[in-house]
């Protein structure tokens, strides 16, 4: 007992856990049993995961490798404890989109969470390998970067980031979407509000439930009520004609495509307000539409059980401006 827990307190003495097997940092003669059953399972399951995600291309700390393969340290802190940061872009004919406004909030959501600032060269270099193959129509490029080794529990050790890069084709957006409003809310207080971190679990539930509810996003409240943001984009509503958007304090992630949003809609002569709003205003607003890196400028129609135009007229001419302006500045 003792002796396991004086592993625990460095990552290079911990034990291991891989693949149904519990290993030393020490060398052992190569084992060649049989698979057991457990091994076979994992085994399976790699291949199933092989599957689904298909051609995702994936360069971990300069090195190309299987994106399905064993490829980081098992005490990674991203692994363990959630401890990182990452960006997601869309990809068009092998271009990535708004490169360099990902990279300030990545900048950002370090600083947040008190790590080292990253290596913009390291993720170039990753960004270009995976873009290097044949040029992806249209997908997804996303970075992770972790605080790298740690101890099993919250507390960091001085350590390396890990650095991931992964690309890989994405489906056609659908062309409206349903909303379902969760009975969970965010916590616009929270030391990681406003921060695009790896800690994904409240969304990957709120997600589940809204799908199970025929929805295809979910909308979160925050803790004082009022309306925040879906578990990957930010919501739009326009009452009386006007565009509003929760404001930043009411908690939600300042999204790339949110904030080119506001920016080309002025620039156009369109009046958006971001400010506080209150959850009953979906009920009021005439059109709802969401925006993320992936879905641009997406058309809801319906929230829960509320039916609504889709796209309403607003929403229209918000979506053919973001078309038109995304394709003349790919990195605005």
């Amino acid at each position: 007992m003792g002796r396991d827990r004086a592993q625990s307190r460095s990552p290079d003495r911990t034990r291991i856990w891989e693949a149904g097997a519990v290993s030393e940092p020490d060398t052992h003669e190569p084992d060649t049993h049989e698979p057991s059953t457990l091994e076979q399972g994992t085994s399976d399951r790699y291949t199933s995961q092989s599957r689904r995600v298909g051609d995702v291309r994936a360069w971990v700390n300069g090195v190309r490798v299987d994106a399905t393969g064993p490829s980081l340290a098992a005490v990674d802190h991203g692994i363990t404890v959630g401890d990182g940061v990452f960006e997601t872009c869309k990809v068009i004919d092998g271009v990535p989109f708004a490169l360099t406004r990902h990279a300030r909030r990545v900048d950002r959501s370090l600083a947040g969470l008190g790590l080292p600032a990253a290596d913009h060269a390291v993720i170039d270099a990753g960004i270009k390998d995976v873009l290097s193959d044949e040029p992806i129509a249209y997908g997804r490029l996303r970075y992770t970067i972790t605080s790298g080794a740690g101890p099993l529990g919250s507390d960091r050790e001085t350590s390396p980031l890990t650095y991931i890069v992964t690309a890989g084709r994405t489906a056609p957006n659908p062309v409206t979407a349903k909303l379902v409003v969760v009975p969970w809310t965010r916590n616009e207080r929270s030391a990681t509000a406003g921060l695009k971190t790896t800690s994904y679990a409240e969304n990957v539930v709120a997600l589940a439930y809204a799908k199970d509810r025929g929805g295809d996003e979910a909308v979160f409240a925050n803790s004082v009520c009022n309306l925040c943001e879906g578990t990957g984009s930010n919501v739009f509503v326009v009452v009386d004609g006007e565009i509003l958007t929760p404001d930043l304090t009411s908690g939600p992630l300042a999204g790339v495509t949110r904030d080119l949003v506001i920016e080309w809609c002025r620039e156009e002569g369109v009046a958006v307000r971001d400010e506080p709003l209150p959850m009953s205003i979906l009920t009021r607003a005439t059109e709802v539409f969401i925006t993320s890196s992936i879905k641009d400028v997406m058309a809801v129609h319906a929230i829960d059980d509320r039916p609504l135009p889709a796209p309403g007229p607003v929403t229209a001419q918000v979506a053919e401006m973001f078309n038109r302006l995304s394709r003349e500045r790919l990195d605005p």
